[in-house]
């Protein structure tokens, strides 16, 4: 059971699945063992022209066709992996800009939330704060869309405002300042072509430089204007895991990244009309779910109440989700929907619907492609057809485990600033008292290459808080601490005495709900924040990255652009480098020398965080505390 998840409500699913004789993700990752390329896994395999594919082999093929060593075709397969992290990022933002517009225009069912943040952000921009905010809105949308297309050779406009400077210093040194994601990604897909750059340090800087270009020009606005859309997390009590789901009500889950269509959703069935309408169908109305990313992008910024009733969990949960039997509509966006939903659905009377034109699973009829000027209509029409749904499968056997989890959520840099009083002063007087050692971003996916469900994320959380440090989580790995029970109250318990007094005193969690992946933009930001506090460069502070369960190819370019930033970064399972030794010292020792960051792997709970930790001793070491 234990080979499953972490979680007790996965593993009574992974039993149900297995007697209804299902496909599932835990029995397809089995299947794999024994069949996975060694090649593959070291990065010395490649088929992107037609005299491939490669294979280099110490001793018989030391170069491909084309003539490309084993370093340059690691870190190009590197790149390629990289580029469709900054490319899923830069759809979001674009995603995001687009709808602030349209909602300025009066085109959306949306309306401008967070006021404050629209003015603070235009301002800190350039921008003409006198315009009422719907043309405010409307010019921070261009502005975005601009800083998304900017030429690689203007540098970023993102960077050289939020930046400190002694980082844009280094990165101009490097030839790493970046223009927009766009035209970098652009420079990084034409030089990852057969027989253009074979030089492995040249597409080192080309990474980070991506890195840096994702981190600010996408994620740092993106974020923000979710803010200005849907308010500005706040701390706040809220559910997840399995229980959350109620068979007699009809259950829609947005699931993926992208918030808008969930968003639109929690408005609409917050109607009195449409729980009517629900009743009437036989249903005691209509509840919204949150599934994976989009789950927490809600998560961080709504209320839970009698309609949004919290997470479930991350993606390795989908299948699961669905084999409860009471999920009537899966609305899903642009990210991180398993292939298998369709199957799932129709064993398992549902509905797939996805809601974005990139989005499409076998054997599902159903699409919107999400429009912001449509998201009213749309979303009805989801509601309409879960309702329908409703109908069919209200007399159907359900499966729900009855695991629910309260949890602390809704923390942003905002909301970490107003539990400090509205000064940084606190939190730096207890880095300094030694309360708090260090703090930690996690930032991760969720994998079974090193365990169980969720098992690594949680035991090297559950590590880090015991030696003092405080936790940043965000990513599916944030919904594995959620349900693990460590964005709790009670999780003080499990903290070292330092930094459980910390967090007595301010009644927070040890570990700290800070949302998605998206939000590395606005963690990198919040490290600024607090070395400019200190009057010290960032790679100064005792602050570090890990990821114990990355899975894909957007957590890669977030761990780019830590380690482009300069910061420690750590990624479970080992990345696909290992075939090149240059490549592997490059970025876990020489980089260092260059932007004061660095990769780290290793996939034990106690070794990642003994590294962490040596780390962070030597950061205060070197500030004198």
């Amino acid at each position: 059971m234990d080979k499953v998840s972490a979680h007790k409500s996965i593993q009574e699913l992974h039993e149900k699945v297995e007697k209804d004789d299902m496909t599932n993700v835990n029995e397809r990752f089995e299947a794999m063992d024994g069949v996975r390329c060694p090649y593959c896994e070291k990065g010395v395999r490649c088929n992107i022209c037609s005299n491939g594919p490669c294979r280099l082999i110490e001793g018989k093929t030391e170069r491909g066709v084309c003539g490309i060593d084993k370093d340059g075709m690691v870190m190009r397969n590197i790149l390629r992996i990289n580029s469709m992290g900054t490319a899923a990022y830069t759809y979001h933002a674009n995603t995001a800009a687009k709808t602030l517009k349209e909602t300025g225009k009066g085109n959306t069912l949306f309306e401008i939330t967070d006021e404050e943040k629209l003015k603070k952000l235009a301002d800190r921009i350039g921008l003409d704060t006198t315009l009422n905010n719907d043309e405010l809105a409307i010019k921070l949308g261009d502005f975005l869309l601009e800083e998304i297309n900017r030429d690689s050779d203007e540098p970023s406009e993102v960077i050289l405002e939020f930046a400190s400077e002694s980082r844009k210093e280094t990165w101009e040194e490097l030839g790493i300042l970046p223009g927009g994601p766009l035209h970098e990604l652009m420079d990084v897909k034409t030089s990852v072509m057969t027989n253009v750059d074979s030089d492995y340090e040249s597409m080192a800087l080309k990474t980070l430089r991506m890195g840096l270009a994702t981190s600010y020009g996408s994620l740092t606005l993106l974020e923000e204007i979710q803010d200005i859309l849907f308010g500005t997390a706040k701390p706040h009590k809220a559910e997840v895991d399995t229980g959350i789901l109620d068979p007699e009500y009809v259950n829609i889950l947005p699931n993926g990244h992208e918030p808008f269509i969930g968003a639109a959703l929690i408005q609409i069935a917050r109607r009195e009309e449409i729980q009517e309408k629900a009743k009437k169908a036989g249903a005691k109305g209509v509840r919204i779910i949150g599934s994976i990313e989009t789950g927490q992008e809600l998560l961080q910024r709504f209320e839970t109440d009698d309609v949004f009733v919290g997470l479930t969990g991350n993606w390795i949960n989908q299948e699961y989700i669905l084999a409860t039997g009471a999920v009537d509509a899966f609305a899903a966006d642009m990210n991180c929907t398993v292939p298998t939903a369709g199957k799932y659905a129709e064993r398992y009377n549902s509905l797939i619907v996805p809601v974005t034109k990139l989005v499409n699973v076998p054997g599902v009829e159903h699409k919107i492609n999400y429009k912001p000027e449509k998201a009213e209509e749309q979303a009805l029409e989801i509601v309409d057809m879960a309702i329908e749904n409703f109908k069919d499968r209200k007399d159907e056997p359900t499966n729900v485990p009855e695991y629910k989890q309260e949890i602390t959520t809704g923390f942003s840099p905002k909301a970490l600033l107003d539990a400090l009083g509205g000064s940084l002063d606190p939190l730096l007087e207890n880095i300094k008292n030694g309360n708090i050692k260090g703090i930690v971003a996690l930032v991760s996916c969720t994998t079974l290459k090193n365990g169980p469900h969720d098992k690594n994320t949680i035991n090297v959380a559950e590590e880090l808080i015991k030696r003092d440090i405080l936790v940043l989580s965000a990513g599916c790995g944030n919904a594995a601490l959620q349900v693990g029970g460590l964005t709790t109250l009670d999780a003080q318990e499990k903290a070292g005495e330092g930094l459980k007094e910390v967090c007595e005193a301010l009644k927070i969690p040890p570990v700290l709900s800070f949302g998605t992946c998206t939000d590395t933009g606005r963690i990198l930001n919040l490290v600024t924040d607090v070395a400019e506090a200190l009057d010290v460069d960032p790679t100064e502070l005792p602050v570090a990255v890990t990821a114990p369960e990355y899975m894909e190819q957007k957590a890669t370019i977030a761990a780019i652009a830590a380690i482009g930033y300069g910061l420690y970064t750590h990624v479970s399972p080992t990345p696909p480098v290992t075939g090149s030794d240059n490549v592997v010292k490059l970025l876990t020792q020489d980089i260092e020398s260059l932007t004061g960051g660095k990769l780290a792997v290793g996939d034990e709970p106690e070794e990642i965080v003994d590294g962490i930790v040596s780390h962070i001793e030597e950061k205060r070491e070197g500030l004198g505390l």
